[in-house]
């Protein structure tokens, strides 16, 4: 008998002790989450040893959700970015994505890119003000 989220089960014949999980949770963007840059920025789509990761995320409680900025640790930089899609489920009629989306941002909000090459929420439309210049470069809602 094993365990499997905090109960015994009986499959496996063996006794295993607690049972991993082999993929990432599906918290929202934290400290050292691994993070996928999706707009046309030169430091963006050079090829990386390392992804990128989240080393800061700037709200009260320190998990990011869509529209919400972090500080990336990319190619032994630091840089500004917008969270523009995670994979962990929202709230009912907002979208899931397969992988955690974001667009390098410049201290004053402007975006280092181009264009964004993956469709972002339509969430962010109501806090236009905010990021008017990143929907501009947006070539798809969802």
């Amino acid at each position: 008998m094993g365990w499997r989220g905090g109960q015994r089960c009986s499959e496996g014949g063996a006794s295993r002790g607690w049972m991993e999980s082999t993929t990432g949770s599906l918290g929202a963007i934290q400290k050292m989450t691994r993070v996928r840059v999706v707009d046309n920025s030169a430091l963006g789509n050079t090829p990386y040893h390392r992804p990128p990761r989240c080393i800061h995320v700037y709200n009260k409680n320190g998990v990011g959700k869509v529209g919400d900025r972090i500080l990336l640790a990319i190619k032994g930089q630091k840089k500004k970015a917008l969270i523009v899609g995670h994979r962990m489920p929202g709230p009912a009629m907002t979208p899931r994505f397969d992988s955690n989306n974001v667009v390098l941002i410049e201290d004053n909000g402007n975006p280092v890119g181009t264009r964004i090459k993956t469709p972002i929420p339509t969430s962010l439309r109501r806090r236009e003000g905010e990021f008017s210049k990143v929907l501009a470069i947006a070539q798809n809602f969802v």
